[in-house]
């Protein structure tokens, strides 16, 4: 079984287990979330598609960690100039493990 749930701007393909990685989301470790935001279910021979959400269809997760991605560098040379720009950044990240995916709530 798997399902297609919208968190922020973004959708993601999750099953029960799986580990995602996400913007930033409030909560703490090890806190439990509820995302009611479920576009698609399969269980394998029936696809239910929402319009635009399930309603009797949750996920639940659990925050395990609050991280830095990987780092991105941009850097700028002017051609006979005598000048280049260096700047870097590191994208906030949360990662969520499914727990379980709840239907008829």
């Amino acid at each position: 079984m798997f399902a297609v749930i919208k968190i922020g701007s973004s959708q993601f393909k999750v099953s029960e287990g799986d580990v995602i990685q996400l913007n930033r989301l409030k909560g703490e470790k090890g806190e439990e979330l509820s995302l009611n935001q479920v576009l698609l279910l399969s269980d394998g021979a029936n696809v239910r598609v929402g319009k635009p959400y399930l309603g009797d269809v949750k996920v639940q997760a659990e925050v395990l960690n609050h991280m830095g991605g990987a780092k991105v560098v941009a850097f700028k040379y002017r051609l006979r100039k005598s000048s280049s720009s260096k700047r870097a950044s590191r994208e906030k990240l949360t990662a969520l493990q499914i727990k379980r995916i709840v239907v008829g709530a």
